[in-house]
């Protein structure tokens, strides 16, 4: 039993979380060990948004609503953690939702495709194995993509994603928005748009954005991305990352 009044409370119920996944079958040890990579990061951030990570979330969400077909891929770490909050981020930006595993086998599909069913969401993509393509220039297990979905999308949210794929997918012509606790990473530098934050706090907040983005007009939308730099964004994510560090010393 975590009390509450412990510092690092809501930290440690989401290490719980993953580790309950685990049990369940639906997560990896190697996604337990991303975790806590990413955890590490948070810890250096101060468990909060940034400034900057908060200026990315809403031109991402922007990007989502301009999208002709946006698609927000999942994997077992983010069904866990955020499931119902992906689900209403895909209702409020119009976009769709699919499974990606670098993992992928029968048992872990079928898990977390009734996860989704269970909380109300029919029309996962990339779980009939019929309908399934692969993405040229990708050796890894996660190349591949739903004909519906990623194949075809112009716009895709990724979060905990390996590098390869990323690279792969922008070199393709699709604008890829990347969820990643450490702007070091390949995945942070080669996405158009990184939002240096944990997804527990980056999903919702997209979600109040999208609420209020919504009423925009297509000229606003397009001026808010196109001022937006993701090479300064990073930099300036590593300087509050800095900054954080040093007051805690």
């Amino acid at each position: 039993m975590i009390p509450k009044n412990h510092p690092r409370y809501e930290s440690l119920i989401l290490r719980e979380k993953i580790k309950e996944a685990h049990k369940k079958g639906y997560l990896t040890d190697s996604g337990m060990i991303a975790h806590g990579r990413g955890e590490a990061f948070d810890y250096l951030i101060g468990e909060k948004t940034m400034p900057p990570a908060n200026e990315a979330i809403k031109v991402a969400v922007a990007t989502l609503i301009q999208a002709k077909n946006s698609v927000i891929s999942v994997n077992g770490n983010s069904t866990e953690l955020d499931i119902d909050e992906f689900i209403e981020l895909a209702k409020n930006t119009d976009s769709k939702i699919e499974l990606n595993l670098f993992y992928r086998n029968k048992k872990r599909v079928e898990i977390i495709s009734k996860l989704y069913k269970d909380h109300g969401y029919e029309n996962l993509l990339g779980i009939d194995d019929k309908k399934i393509r692969y993405i040229d220039n990708i050796d890894s297990p996660r190349a591949t993509a739903s004909e519906e979905g990623i194949y075809k999308s112009d716009v895709v949210l990724v979060s905990l994603e390996d590098g390869d794929r990323a690279e792969v997918l922008v070199d393709s012509g699709k604008k890829i928005i990347a969820i990643d606790l450490n702007p070091l990473s390949r995945t942070a530098k080669m996405a158009n748009i990184t939002i240096v934050d944990n997804i527990v706090r980056t999903i919702p907040l997209m979600i109040e954005y999208a609420k209020k983005l919504n009423s925009k007009d297509e000229s606003q939308l397009k001026e808010l991305i196109s001022d937006f730099s993701n090479a300064k964004n990073l930099n300036e994510s590593l300087k509050y990352m800095e900054l954080s560090k040093l007051s805690k010393s």
